[in-house]
């Protein structure tokens, strides 16, 4: 988790990205990888991909990983975990970005947001 929180973090100051932006873009990868490893049970050693691009108007972020098969644009959100906490970030993540793409191939699952910039 640190070494994404690390890269998004290097890609937010490197592309002169604004706070807001920059703290939007660190919840939804750590909300995101923290999903895949307690819900998609990737393989032990396997590895989370992310690629991060800017354009005019958004900030483009590819995540792959090689656990289970999970669409986020199909996820029902039945509230947060009152018992355990957490339970909302993936309506964070909808909420601040578009899912522009998902797809499962060769075991892997791709899913690109886009982050609108502040």
């Amino acid at each position: 988790m640190r070494r994404a929180l690390d890269l998004a973090r290097a890609f937010a100051a490197g592309g002169a990205l604004e706070v807001q932006t920059a703290d939007r873009l660190a919840i939804v990868v750590e909300e995101w990888i923290a999903n895949v490893v307690e819900h998609g049970a990737p393989p032990p050693g396997s590895r989370i991909g992310l690629r991060f691009v800017r354009k005019t108007g958004w900030v483009g972020l590819s995540l792959t990983d090689a656990g289970r098969p999970f669409d986020p644009r199909e996820a029902c959100f039945e509230g947060p975990n009152v018992e355990r906490g957490g339970g909302a970030g993936l309506e964070l993540i909808r909420a601040w970005c578009r899912i522009a793409d998902y797809r499962r191939r060769k075991g892997r699952n791709r899913l690109v947001l886009e982050l609108a910039l502040a």
